[in-house]
């Protein structure tokens, strides 16, 4: 990689990190949901650098987000780890897809694919480290968030399983987090093209 080629891509690189890490501090509460998930928009920028410098660099992004958002959270780094986990699978799944072939097509299919692999990995991340670290480091009962689950899903949190917290994030979860990977595909595909000048060289 030439000298001034790289210089590109870390300002880029920098530049979205920066934009990313404001994006994470912007959190919406939906009425319809546990107040501990909330939406916000931090992978956007980290998709948008995937596809236009490379899928790592989407990872750095997504790394450097949640370094400069960690001072700020209240998880103890819980929270920050499973963005960076779940971001990371979903920005380098689309990236490898999109610069394979490098066409509108791959990358609206590669971040879908991506958005999916993110959602299918929050299943096990959350199951057997997200929670359990909740539970153990900031003392949060389990059975509190399967009541938050449960006010919203009723009986429907008893099903498919006999244990209700993998129902939860079955039913739930996983799909919030589809869902919020979709709507950043969604987005990026709208202001990829008017960007495009200040992320390409």
């Amino acid at each position: 990689m030439e000298a001034k080629e790289k210089t590109h891509k870390l300002a880029v690189a920098a530049m979205l990190a920066a934009v990313a890490a404001v994006l994470q501090f912007i959190e919406i509460s939906i009425p319809i949901m546990p107040s501990f998930v909330k939406l916000d928009l931090s992978d956007l920028p980290a998709l948008l650098g995937a596809f236009a410098l490379g899928p790592w660099w989407g990872a750095v992004i997504q790394l450097v987000k949640n370094l400069l958002h960690l001072p700020f959270g209240s998880s103890a780094g819980v929270g920050e780890l499973c963005n960076f986990l779940l971001g990371g699978v979903f920005v380098i799944v689309a990236g490898l897809v999109y610069h394979h072939r490098k066409t509108r097509g791959s990358a609206l299919w590669g971040s879908a694919f991506g958005a999916l692999c993110m959602a299918l990995v929050s299943l096990p991340l959350n199951y057997f480290f997200v929670y359990p670290a909740y539970v153990a480091i900031l003392h949060f009962p389990e059975e509190a968030i399967i009541s938050a689950y449960e006010a919203i899903l009723g009986s429907v949190a008893h099903f498919p399983t006999p244990n209700p917290l993998l129902n939860c994030l079955l039913i739930f979860n996983v799909t919030f987090t589809l869902v919020k990977g979709l709507l950043n595909v969604l987005i990026s595909f709208l202001i990829y093209k008017p960007l495009s000048p200040l992320l390409h060289k």
